[in-house]
């Protein structure tokens, strides 16, 4: 068996079990300080889970494939809302608590939104070429560090409020700490591999960049968050898999497409613009569930709503080329 077929297998054993030691350690640390599991989502499992999607993109960018930087964090963030929030209800009804439907979804909308506007304005150059600059860069990681103080605000706010679930024990630090950074690699290389070992069939067949970003790459860095978000559903803490998924979109948008433009401006094509819009789409749909709905949650008819709605965006691609 070649070495690139034995690496995509463990690279999805890597991503299970990754996943299963990070939201344990994660969710003892969480308990022992106080912390809320929306809060342990949106920062430690976020971080974690995002770690494939921003090594793929530092890759991308250094080498100039902005293509598929760019595909990689508008297919992941498609992932993220219909197939992993699908999966995950499809297990367990997610609650969406409130700070979740009024601050942190809008506030993921508004990043997508905020990428669209730097991407076709040429804001900071009078340049016709579309592109993600230096500056805009920078820009998307001021609203990235902003995130990151509500985050801390919420958490001081939030202190005394602890993760209420008897299946979860509190750990010595120590040991939480050393699950949730064995937990980090084995994502990291179990989505890495997984990665590059799709990228190595899919070129076999001549698959263009965007294609590959927007779907082999991106449901690939995805998986983290899909097994995260899916253990934590099936483990009960379901405010850890809502978390994981919002979180992981801001990181994804003002992070590391912030990170990647930095390290090199990134060209922009027209095509993606649909894309953007599809994501934004997708984005308010949490927020129609629970408008339209008598509960705030994504109940399991719901969930399978969203993965038919990811499969029908994936059969389009597919017609796009």
């Amino acid at each position: 068996m070649p070495i690139t077929a034995i690496l995509f297998i463990l690279g999805f054993i890597f991503l299970i079990k990754g996943a299963d030691v990070l939201v344990d350690g994660a969710t003892s640390l969480g308990t022992r300080y106080g912390l809320s599991s929306i809060v342990i989502g949106l920062t430690i499992v976020s971080f974690g889970t995002s770690m494939p999607e921003l090594n793929i993109n530092i890759i991308s960018s250094i080498n100039g494939s902005s293509e598929i930087a760019i595909g990689n964090v508008l297919g992941s963030n498609m992932a993220n809302i219909l197939l992993i929030l699908g999966a995950a209800a499809i297990i367990a009804p997610l609650p969406i608590t409130k700070s979740t439907y009024f601050i942190e979804i809008p506030f993921s909308l508004t990043a997508t939104l905020l990428v669209g506007f730097l991407a076709n304005a040429s804001f900071f150059g009078e340049s016709a070429r579309l592109f993600i600059g230096r500056k805009e860069g920078m820009l998307l990681l001021f609203f990235f560090f902003l995130f990151l103080y509500y985050i801390y605000r919420t958490a001081v706010r939030k202190k005394d409020i602890s993760i209420a679930h008897d299946e979860y024990k509190i750990m010595p630090i120590n040991r939480s700490l050393i699950m949730i950074g064995l937990g980090i690699i084995g994502l990291y290389f179990g989505g890495k591999w997984v990665v590059e070992g799709a990228i190595h069939y899919a070129n076999e067949f001549g698959i263009s960049e965007s294609f590959i970003g927007l779907t082999i790459i991106s449901i690939g860095t995805s998986l983290p968050e899909l097994v995260t978000s899916v253990v934590a559903a099936r483990k009960g803490n379901t405010d850890i898999a809502v978390g994981n998924v919002v979180g992981s979109n801001i990181f994804n948008m003002l992070w590391i497409l912030g990170i990647s433009a930095v390290i090199k401006p990134l060209p922009f094509n027209v095509v993606s613009n649909t894309d953007i819009l599809m994501v934004i789409g997708a984005s308010t749909l949490p927020l129609l569930v629970i408008v339209l709905g008598r509960k705030a949650q994504i109940s399991r008819l719901e969930g399978v709503f969203f993965v038919l709605c990811y499969l029908a965006y994936i059969y389009y691609l597919v017609l796009r080329g």
